[in-house]
Order: structure tokens, then sequence, then C-alpha cells
């Protein structure tokens, strides 16, 4: 698979974002892409409720996925739409949802995020995530012409439970779409990211928000691709950008005959506290 990856610093207004993901879709296509994938909140984000709230709607009625759909079909390009800020939730709330979209612009998968992020870090900052969204109920992988793409969003990559789920169903490359704080990015995001393609042996994915952003936070960017090695095959750095990697399945298959620990898996026995 060649894949693109767009690395956005995603604002307030869903029609400029809407055209900005139909212009990646064309470009990646453009240069040969099998693939694009694009960060977590890629039509929308905005963490003033009341001035988001009039852009928030069901998925029917969502502008960016139909803008994404149409420009995969017109280019004939599979696209992983990493997320959307769409109603429709439990109680009243949103769903943070991510698709995969084919190259005929249907939906194959869609992804709502199992783990919300209800932190407070040192620097400050206070993130209450589930005050306004509901978690999904379940995982995700999808077939694709390149293998099984197992489907996260952002503060699950700290889950690895979820991706042994994802690998364990047969997931051979792992999708990751996040707007990191730059805190915890410059922390952990690559650490992380590292950790969950040697644990199975795959390829990792990682499309993000990257910089400082119309409603004042900012995202640490850095998005990153990862061989089943664990060796960074692809890191864009802090610009928004398209960026490119080839994901070759000799290369999985070449780690797994070394280091076959996906083989070696069993199932956990209860805990003993002695």
């Amino acid at each position: 698979m060649r894949a693109a990856l767009v690395q956005t610093t995603t604002g307030i207004d869903p029609a400029a974002s809407a055209r900005e993901l139909a212009d990646a879709v064309a470009r990646a296509k453009g240069e040969g892409a099998d693939m694009l994938f694009t960060p977590e909140m890629s039509g929308l984000l905005d963490r003033d409720r009341t001035r988001a709230a009039a852009h928030l709607v069901e998925e029917g009625e969502d502008r960016v996925l139909a803008a994404v759909r149409d420009a995969a079909a017109k280019a004939g390009l599979w696209v992983h739409l990493g997320s959307l800020a769409l109603t429709g939730g439990s109680e009243g709330r949103l769903v943070n949802r991510g698709f995969v979209i084919d190259d005929s612009g249907g939906i194959r998968a869609r992804y709502d995020k199992l783990h919300l992020f209800d932190v407070d870090l040192e620097s400050g900052e206070s993130w209450r995530e589930s005050a306004a969204y509901a978690p999904g109920t379940g995982a995700t992988v999808v077939e694709t012409p390149w293998g099984g793409l197992g489907l996260s969003i952002c503060y699950d990559l700290r889950f690895p439970d979820l991706f042994r789920a994802l690998t364990d169903a047969g997931a051979t490359i792992l999708s990751v779409p996040a707007a990191f704080t730059v805190p915890t990015g410059a922390a952990h995001w690559h650490v992380l990211l590292r950790a969950r393609a040697i644990e199975a042996g795959v390829f990792v994915v990682a499309a993000a928000q990257t910089g400082r952003h119309a409603d004042g936070r900012e995202t640490y960017g850095h998005s990153l691709a990862v061989d089943p090695w664990g060796e960074p095959l692809l890191d864009m750095g802090s610009a928004p950008g398209l960026g490119f990697v080839e994901l070759d399945p000799a290369r999985m298959a070449a780690v797994r005959a070394h280091v076959p620990a996906i083989r070696h898996r069993r199932p956990v026995p209860a805990v003993t506290r002695a």
C-alpha cells in the first residue's frame, strides 16, 4: 500500500475543512496513493460548545463526510476519515466517529471512540471529553485490499487491550487518528505508537492535528507511520501538509518470522493476589 497522511490544523469552519480534505484526496490520488488517512476531528475542532453547536449534525447531514465521500468516488481512492464530531450519541451527547470510505465513496466501516479523554495536565490544561461525548461500545476491523485495518482514535492509544483485540481479529494495519496535546504528545506519542506496532508486528498509521487552532488550543502534530519492527517510516513534524509512505506486507512477514509474538499469545489466567 502507498499510504497518504494529511496533517491539518482544523478550525471552526466545517466548510473550509470540507474543501481542504477534498483537495487532499485529489492530491493524494495524483501522487499515487492507494489510501488517505486523516486526523481526529477532521471537520471541526472547537472547544466553544455554544459556537460549535451550530455546525453539529447527524451523520447523514454532515457536509464534511459528504464532501470526502464524493471526492473519494471521483478520485477512486480509499479514505480513513479519522473522525468527525456528530450528534446522535446516547443521552443526547455527541459521538466522535471515524469512517472508512472505499474508492466508490461507500462507507465500509464506522468506529466511535471508545476511551474518552478526561484528564488534568501539569500544564494547566483540563479536558472532560465525556461531558459532551458518548463512548463507543465496540471495536472494528475492516477488510481492505491491503489487509485488515484496525480502527482507533487518539486516547485509545493508551489502552493496549484494544489493540490486542484488533490484531487478534486479523488487523495488520492499525490506524490511530489523533489530536494529541503538546505536553502528552512530546512525552508519549512516539513511544506508544512504536509499542503498538512492536507488540503484534503490524504497521501503524497515525494522522494527526498540528499547530495552534482557531479555538486557541495547540496540538502536537508529528503524523507518524511505523513499521512492524517499531521503526518510524514517516514523521511529518509540525507543519501541515501531505506525506506518503509505502507499507510492504513482506516486511510484516519478515518481522513475524523473526519474533512471532502474536503466535505466542495465550489467554491471560486469573490473577492471584498473594
